[in-house]
C-alpha cells in the first residue's frame, strides 16, 4: 500500500455543471501524487469515509477532489466545512472495484471480456459504476448481462443513449 498524505482543506461550491462540491488540494500535494500523470487516488474524510476519486483540474493549475451528494449527506458537510483529507495513490486495476457479478460474467464470457477489456480507462469506469450501484446481488448482475450484451452488439464501442435504453427494458 502506499503512503498517504494528510492535510485541511475547506468544502467548496464548484459552480460548474459537472460536479456540485469539492475540496482543493494543495499544490505540494498534487505535485506528489502527479508524477506519472496519473492522478486516481483514494480518499478518506474525516478518518469516516474512504472512496476511490482523481485529482481534477478545476483550472488556473490548481486541483480538486469532488465530493459526491450523498458522502456530503451522510458526513454533514457543506459549503464553508472544514475536513481533515488522507489521500493515497490509487493503485488498483481500474480505479473502482470490480462487482463480483461482472468479473464472473467477464470469466464466462470470452468476447465480452475482450470488448471490455478494450474500453478506456475512463470508460471502465463508468461501466464499473453503472453495474457496482444497485444494492442487490440480482440487479448488478442484470446490469453487467446489459453491458456486456450491449457491448458485443456494438463491437466494443459504447452508444450511451442506447446503453440507458437498455438498462430500462425488461429482461
Amino acid at each position: 500500500m502506499s503512503e498517504s498524505l494528510e492535510f485541511q482543506s475547506i468544502m467548496e461550491e464548484s459552480g460548474n455543471r459537472l460536479w456540485g462540491f469539492h475540496l482543493p488540494v494543495p499544490d505540494m500535494v498534487v505535485q506528489m501524487f502527479s508524477n506519472d500523470n496519473e492522478r486516481r487516488v483514494v480518499c478518506t474524510l474525516n478518518n469516516d469515509v474512504t472512496y476511490q476519486c482523481a485529482l481534477l483540474p478545476k483550472g488556473e493549475g490548481r486541483y480538486c477532489i469532488v465530493v459526491n451528494k450523498k458522502i456530503r449527506d451522510k458526513m454533514g458537510l457543506k459549503a464553508g466545512s472544514v475536513v481533515q483529507v488522507s489521500i493515497r495513490k490509487d493503485e488498483s486495476e481500474f480505479g473502482l472495484p470490480m462487482p463480483e457479478e461482472l468479473a464472473e460474467l467477464l470469466k464466462q464470457d470470452e468476447e465480452g471480456h475482450k470488448w471490455f477489456h478494450n474500453l478506456t480507462p475512463g470508460k471502465l469506469r463508468t461501466l464499473l459504476y453503472i453495474v457496482g450501484q444497485p444494492k442487490t446481488s440480482e440487479k448488478r448482475l442484470q446490469r453487467a448481462i446489459t453491458i456486456v450484451e450491449h457491448l458485443k452488439r456494438q463491437q466494443g464501442e459504447i452508444d450511451y443513449k442506447q446503453l440507458n435504453i437498455d438498462m430500462k427494458s425488461p429482461r
